[in-house]
């Protein structure tokens, strides 16, 4: 665990708030922007983790810095908002996720970045990253709120759009706009925007929003012939990371067996008896296993292990590729084995 202390909490509009941290100690990892940091609390004797992405750059002179959305209902969103003060420590995990922007100094593309609400915080880190690492490249922010007021970062993007004139472009889209065909983000949106702006050859997307929104994004740039390598995604779907256990409710499931795993985790084996209302992942936990998670609801990368003998099935998958579910990688936290004695490698 990587301890770090808060420095600043600061109010951002909409009932969001951005906290501001200094790490206690000089073994914490390097974070890309795009990433995000896993949180970890104790209520009521029951360890809670929760991810945020980093608004901060790892490039620019500021400290680690992520933003949390307020749910009424959500312990750990009413603790951050209500109770935390500056000078509390919290542990973490360190950084993890692969959303992520590698710069190349001498590299010239274009970064388009499509970011819908409280979508914009990992797309902040990025717009940042790609403005001051890489001198050449250029940056298209397509933002989508309700209003003004509403819009996450106005202020500081203003600003760096300021500073960056000829470099970084941000069209601000309001659903509250009289101009009803510049309400909302659609294809012709989007195709438009494209063709009204200077595109390099080397260009690359980034999606960050409600699944509804960034399918519209990635089937629209599919269609117009850009690679799936090209067209990266975040899934933000923060009303989910405060679920309410009282409203769970159970898929009817056709296999009820209960299977055996053999779990290879930091050099030892260890053999799990996995029933079928269980993942690998709350079976590893169950059994005292200090195994890698975050979201337990396979939208992050945290738990990506391998599958090397026998077979799993994932009830959910928003991370890894067709391919990659090919060659055996899976997510622990929504993964069901399908037969005895599957082995698999957590990394």
């Amino acid at each position: 665990m990587f301890p770090l202390k808060v420095e600043t909490i600061l109010p951002q509009p909409n009932g969001n708030l951005t906290i501001e941290f200094s790490s206690i100690s000089d073994d914490y990892p390097v974070y890309k922007s795009g990433q995000f940091i896993t949180l970890i609390f104790e209520f009521n004797g029951q360890e809670v983790r929760r991810s945020y992405s980093f608004n901060s750059s790892p490039y620019n002179n500021e400290r680690l810095a992520v933003t949390v959305k307020r749910i009424d209902n959500g312990e750990v969103s009413r603790f951050l908002h209500q109770q935390l003060k500056v000078g509390d420590v919290i542990n973490t995990t360190g950084p993890n996720g692969l959303f992520v922007y590698e710069p190349e100094q001498d590299r010239k593309r274009t970064v388009v970045l499509f970011a819908a609400g409280v979508g914009v915080t990992p797309l902040y880190s990025i717009l940042k990253t790609a403005l001051i690492a890489e001198n050449e490249s250029n940056v298209l922010l397509v933002y989508s709120n309700r209003s003004q007021d509403d819009a996450l970062f106005f202020k500081e993007l203003k600003k760096w759009e300021e500073d960056f004139p000829n470099r970084l472009k941000i069209e601000w889209i309001y659903s509250s706009a009289k101009n009803l065909l510049k309400a909302r983000l659609n294809r012709d949106y989007i195709i438009e925007l494209l063709s009204n702006y200077s595109i390099d050859d080397d260009i690359v997307f980034y999606t960050c929003g409600p699944t509804y929104y960034m399918d519209l994004c990635y089937f629209t740039l599919s269609g117009l012939g850009y690679p799936h390598s090209q067209i990266k995604k975040e899934t933000f779907r923060l009303p989910e990371e405060e679920e309410d256990d009282d409203n769970e409710t159970s898929l009817e499931e056709v296999d009820k067996n209960t299977y055996s795993v053999i779990l290879k985790f930091q050099g030892v084996d260890t053999v799990l008896e996995v029933p079928y209302h269980q993942t690998v992942l709350e079976a590893g936990l169950e059994q005292g296993l200090a195994l890698p998670y975050s979201c337990k609801s396979g939208m992050c990368s945290t738990c990506i292990s391998k599958c090397t003998e026998g077979s799993v099935r994932m009830r959910y998958n928003e991370v890894l590729t067709d391919r990659e579910v090919e060659e055996g990688r899976c997510l622990l936290c929504t993964s069901h084995p399908r037969e005895n004695n599957t082995v698999i490698e957590v990394n």
